[in-house]
């Protein structure tokens, strides 16, 4: 038993009463000889990414099943002599599922032979950083006297007589 994803475009102008009983009639035929089906999803009506016999929507619709080869190709056959079925993919999904499989053992073998990353040793202590706008402090030069800011005047108080 192997899982497989069979994806067909249905004429755009077909009813959903036919869609449906042609799912149905794939369903049928699967679980006739011996396969499972995990799901189907309907995905409605699209725009093709080219035309199709005259036609550039379809409706879109997805079965997941378990089967051996054999079904596999009768689902095939059956889809090529369908009027309503514009166009049909089938893809094993268990030979993609294996070869993710083998390439994450062989990452994870590769990653036990690697030795483990050591720590970096610590980073000599940088001297602090000028404000933004004050002279920068160059080695061996004293720094520059930085000017006080003015202290803000006293009022001062009138004195005099007033004639």
């Amino acid at each position: 038993m192997r899982v497989y994803e069979e994806l067909f475009i249905v004429r755009p102008d077909a009813t959903e009463e036919d869609i449906d009983a042609y799912v149905e009639q794939v369903s049928s035929t699967i679980t006739a000889a011996g396969g499972t089906v995990e799901k189907v999803e309907k995905w409605g009506v699209r725009r093709l990414a080219y035309r199709v016999g005259k036609r550039s929507e379809g409706f879109y619709v997805l079965i997941v099943f378990n089967a051996g080869a054999d079904v596999a190709k009768e689902v095939e056959r059956r889809m090529r002599v369908t009027d309503m079925v514009m166009k049909f993919i089938t893809v094993r999904v268990d030979e993609r599922m294996k070869k993710i499989d083998k390439r994450r053992k062989a990452r994870e073998k590769r990653a036990k032979r690697r030795p483990s990353p050591t720590p970096l040793p610590a980073a000599p202590a940088m001297p602090a950083m000028p404000a933004p706008g004050a002279p920068a402090a160059m080695p061996g030069v004293p720094a520059a006297p930085v000017p006080a800011e003015p202290e803000a005047a006293a009022p001062v108080a009138e004195t005099g007589s007033e004639s």
